[in-house]
């Protein structure tokens, strides 16, 4: 199943719709919450250099069946993913905030699978009682209120400060698609995952031993995940590199596709060359 397009892959209870484009290394792209894999649209131009899988997480895009219940299920059906796409060897695994946790789930529950994580704007720590009161209450106020509602409140945090130097078409291009793509999700999904993301463990620990070499990167004006999450990772993994983006908020690769798909890139060629022996299709 190497050639382009979207394909619907059985997981477990659950169908999730992947779409694939180019050969090479496997690149795998999970996306943040409330989103779905059109948030990666900026970095199609990888294709040309390595294998883009990009799903959208059980319960959101074109994914259909049961909704999200842990960062760890979410985990298992990626591997299944990989499998189903006959993906035997190592993939790179690239997350966005909720796909960071997957893809660290990813890292500590099946290790021989990852050659390599790029975290993005994510962070290792659990939420505090505050936080996960905070995401229980929105949850109600969805099913109250509509995906509207969580629209409203999430995208002025999730991109950084717009500014004269920058086209406002862009940003506003940017906000049309976050509205559009939030709204379309599954009122049911969301409230899931927003359990799911205030349920999942602290990582510091299990993400200490990890041996992959990692790439962190995160946006200077992230608000959600700021920078001192990220430093606070690099210091605790062994191999990880740091990567802070100016002008970029919550969603680097959407944000500023041009710097993440470079850094990616060049993360890549370092990476060395027993890390990626037996990338690819089995």
């Amino acid at each position: 199943m190497n050639s382009t397009g979207i394909h619907h892959i059985p997981v477990g209870d659950a169908e999730v719709a992947v779409h694939t484009a180019g050969s090479g290394v496997p690149l795998l792209l999970l996306h943040a919450f409330p989103l779905d894999h059109s948030m990666w649209l900026g970095q199609q131009p990888l294709a040309d250099q390595v294998r883009l899988i990009v799903p959208d997480l059980r319960g959101f895009g074109a994914s259909r069946g049961g909704p999200p219940e842990s960062m760890a299920q979410l985990a298992d059906d990626t591997v299944a993913l990989l499998d189903a796409l006959h993906v035997a060897g190592p993939a790179v695994v690239c997350g966005v905030s909720m796909g960071g946790y997957v893809a660290q789930h990813v890292a500590v529950r099946h290790p021989d699978r990852v050659a390599a994580l790029i975290l993005v704007d994510t962070k290792l720590e659990a939420d505090t009682l505050e936080a996960r009161a905070g995401r229980a209450e929105l949850a109600a106020k969805v099913g109250r209120l509509g995906l509207g509602i969580l629209a409203d409140a999430m995208i002025p945090r999730l991109l950084a400060a717009r500014r004269p130097s920058h086209p406002a078409a862009d940003r506003d291009r940017i906000e049309t698609l976050l509205r559009h793509t939030i709204t379309a999700q599954s009122t049911a999904a969301v409230q899931a995952a927003l359990g799911a993301l205030g349920g999942r463990p602290d990582m510091s620990g299990a993400m200490g031993r990890v041996v992959a070499p990692v790439l962190l990167v995160t946006g200077a004006e992230d608000v959600i995940t700021p920078p001192a999450c990220a430093e606070h990772a690099a210091a605790l993994i062994a191999d990880a590199k740091l990567l802070i983006v100016p002008e970029a908020g919550h969603l680097v690769p959407l944000e500023r596709p041009d710097v993440f798909n470079a850094a990616a890139l060049e993360f890549l060629r370092e990476l060395p060359g027993d890390r990626l022996r037996g990338a690819g299709p089995a």
